[in-house]
């Protein structure tokens, strides 16, 4: 059984692990941190209804730098790292029930906004815990990987190379996951940000994806969710998984963001405070009861 998140006091540093860096990020909102045994950090930003960060691969929790200041002055904000130890993707559905709780102490709950590998966490869990999840944002994910061979050769690859060598492929890789619009600048930040990921932390991430598939278990999944997908990804086929997707949970959109890749939450044109707005008048008018809700965009 996996220890509880508890709080300590603020800005504290994390025990046993790695302590990502802050990135700059703006102070223009209430935030404050606590730290466990089992997560290096849990910051939340701004008041208001919870929505929680479920971050990708890189397990960083710092790569959504660009929505926060957006979201922060109408929601409660949490980022945090995702434990790199964990080897089983049960283990990050328990961690990621810890932080919903820590963030909405009265029982509210939470929007999840989660990206690529965060997408496949927050799926799992959903269809275990419903009562925690009041809405899913799930960009450029998947219900099970597409080319598994992949996913066997990079982690023998990550397991031969020196790690300073793989960090290099990940961040040269990197450059043609963004979106065209996105500033050099905050490509430049999410790279150093991404320095914070561990071998360990991939490795585990990489096998969990090579055993999971929740093709089957769509039909179950109750919390109403957004799928949100760029149409210029080159690492997945988003598009085409959303809709997919999309088909088999009972209370789902899709959403194609025209001329986006896959990191598309660092592009300004994304912004996802808008998006969720846009989704939420769109379901109201059709009483949030349908398969697919039209947005425009749909693609």
């Amino acid at each position: 059984m996996n220890a509880p998140l508890r709080a300590s006091s603020v800005n504290t540093s994390p025990i046993g692990e790695h302590t990502p860096p802050s990135g700059g990020e703006p102070a223009a909102y209430p935030s404050r941190a606590v730290s466990s045994l089992t997560h290096p950090s849990l910051r939340w930003h701004g008041t208001g209804a919870p929505l929680i960060y479920v971050p990708g691969i890189d397990g960083t929790g710092e790569l959504f730098f660009s929505q926060i200041p957006r979201l922060a002055p109408t929601h409660r904000v949490a980022t945090y790292r995702l434990r790199d130890s964990a080897e089983h993707m049960d283990e990050l559905v328990h961690d990621l029930a810890d932080v919903v709780r820590q963030t909405s102490p009265s029982g509210e709950p939470a929007t999840l906004v989660a990206e690529s590998f965060g997408g496949a966490l927050a799926l799992n869990f959903a269809l275990v815990h419903p009562e925690l999840a009041k809405s899913l944002v799930v960009l450029n994910s998947f219900a099970s990987y597409h080319v598994p061979w992949q996913l066997q050769v990079a982690i023998g690859g990550l397991k031969l190379l020196p790690w300073e060598f793989s960090r290099w492929l990940q961040q040269f890789s990197a450059e043609r996951l963004h979106s065209a619009s996105t500033a050099r600048a905050d490509i430049e930040r999410a790279q150093s940000l991404r320095g914070a990921s561990t071998r360990e932390g991939y490795l585990n991430r990489l096998r969990m994806l090579a055993a999971y598939d929740v093709r089957e278990q769509l039909g179950r999944l109750e919390t109403p969710t957004l799928f949100l997908a760029g149409d210029r990804d080159a690492l997945i086929p988003s598009v085409q998984q959303a809709h997919f997707m999309a088909g088999r949970a009972p209370d789902a959109s899709v959403k194609v963001l025209q001329g986006h890749g896959h990191a598309a939450l660092l592009a300004p044109e994304v912004d996802i405070g808008a998006l969720l707005a846009e989704w939420t008048k769109s379901r109201s008018h059709v009483g949030g009861d349908v398969a697919q809700v039209p947005l425009p965009g749909n693609g």
